[in-house]
């Protein structure tokens, strides 16, 4: 047998900074050398600055980690169908929609939050817990836990350090702990809670009453208003900003004021308002951000907006507009360089990419008739967009 080729033999330490200078292609066709190289060319060290490029693929623009665990290599194959919209489809859960005559909204409107192996869904009154296959593709048939305690429809609700808090159609908040039986509810608007947010003790709401709220949960003073902002339109979104100094309110934008302004936690005091040509109407949805200073949002006036509150709160930094001239419901982003945004007809998910100026890839998932995406989550293999009377979810992982 011939002895092995000197650069082989070298120390790992070299290889490793060796084989950091190659591309994707390059290190594959290495992995077919030998047992040693297909080993070596697998190292997650290898594959992390590729992936940090690609999209979905679990590393946030700091280069954080959100799927440790997973081989970096086999996310960056997986990132190549997120790019091509390579997918296996199905529909996991139907229901009927919901025809309510007093109710503002016609149909049900599902919202939806993903944990670990468990897909968390509004349905109605109440949030189920269905626990994914396996295999990664479906939902178990029966939920594996109901949280109830509204008498009308669930708006939205977030998931946080074991506990679901949410928001309903009866204008009441309830927080319930993921494991055991403690849930607390109390009064919060007038009219619908569109929408809620929960960080550091601390719940944030907003209303179609045309108010935010401010709410403790510490000892004592669990479910007390702590600051009550007039928003003077009503508050379709809302989050608190990472750094829990400040929270956004995404507005209806009936008035002549930006639809998107930024409060002070402590003080319930504006801070700023986003945007300065803003059209009536054009009010916000969906809002997310990616870091404390990094915000997304989108609504009526389709557009997708990225601000950047450290170079300039008149104008976002950048934006991409809805093909279709469609409202849009619903934005999430791998806090990277993938945007996905579900559409108000046809059931239209797309896949943006922030370095490119036109819409990636478009799903359309509602037959035979239209309804809006009302909610999308995903990981860095599947994608699950809830719709009027169906959850879908998109396989990343099928070849």
């Amino acid at each position: 047998a011939s002895s092995p080729s000197p650069l082989w033999a070298l120390p790992e330490e070299l290889l490793l900074l060796i084989c950091s200078y190659l591309d994707a292609q390059a290190l594959g066709r290495l992995a077919q050398v030998c047992r040693r190289l297909r080993f070596l060319s697998s190292r997650d060290v290898l594959w992390r600055r590729i992936a940090r490029g690609c999209l979905n693929s679990g590393f946030t623009q700091l280069g954080t980690d959100l799927a440790a665990g997973i081989p970096v290599k086999e996310r960056v194959k997986v990132s190549q169908n997120w790019r091509h919209g390579r997918c296996r489809r199905e529909t996991v859960l139907k229901w009927k929609c919901k025809q309510v005559a007093s109710s503002s909204s016609s149909f049900l409107m599902p919202w939806m939050e993903l944990d670990g192996e468990y897909l968390y869904l509004s349905q109605a009154e109440n949030i189920q817990a269905y626990q994914l296959c396996a295999e990664g593709t479906g939902l178990q048939r029966h939920p594996q836990a109901i949280f109830s305690g509204h008498q009308e429809d669930v708006c939205r609700f977030v998931l946080v350090n074991s506990h679901i808090v949410s928001g309903g159609g009866d204008g009441s908040i309830v927080l319930h702990k993921l494991h055991g039986s403690y849930s607390i509810k109390f009064s919060a608007h007038e009219q619908e809670v569109n929408c809620v947010d929960f960080q550091g003790g601390l719940i944030v709401s907003g209303s179609r009453d045309r108010t935010a709220k401010v709410w403790s949960l510490s000892a004592g003073r669990v479910g007390q208003s702590l600051h009550t902002v007039q928003t003077e339109d009503r508050v379709w979104s809302i989050a608190i900003s990472p750094l829990l100094s400040s929270f956004v309110t995404g507005t209806a934008c009936c008035g002549h004021i930006s639809p998107l302004r930024i409060w002070d936690l402590e003080s319930g005091q504006l801070l700023t308002c986003l945007g300065t040509d803003f059209h009536r109407g054009a009010g916000v949805l969906d809002v997310f951000y990616e870091t404390p200073s990094l915000l997304l949002s989108c609504g009526y006036d389709t557009y997708i907006r990225y601000w950047d509150i450290r170079t300039s709160t008149r104008k976002c930094v950048q934006e991409w507009e809805e093909p279709h001239d469609s409202a849009l419901y619903c934005i999430r982003s791998d806090k990277n360089h993938m945007i996905a945004s579900g559409s108000s007809y046809y059931g239209v998910v797309r896949l943006w990419d922030k370095r490119q100026t036109r819409c990636l890839q478009s799903f359309h998932l509602s037959s035979p008739t239209s309804s809006p995406v009302y909610c999308l989550r995903f990981s860095t293999t599947h994608l699950y967009a809830a719709l009027a009377s169906a959850l879908h979810v998109l396989d990343f992982t099928a070849s």
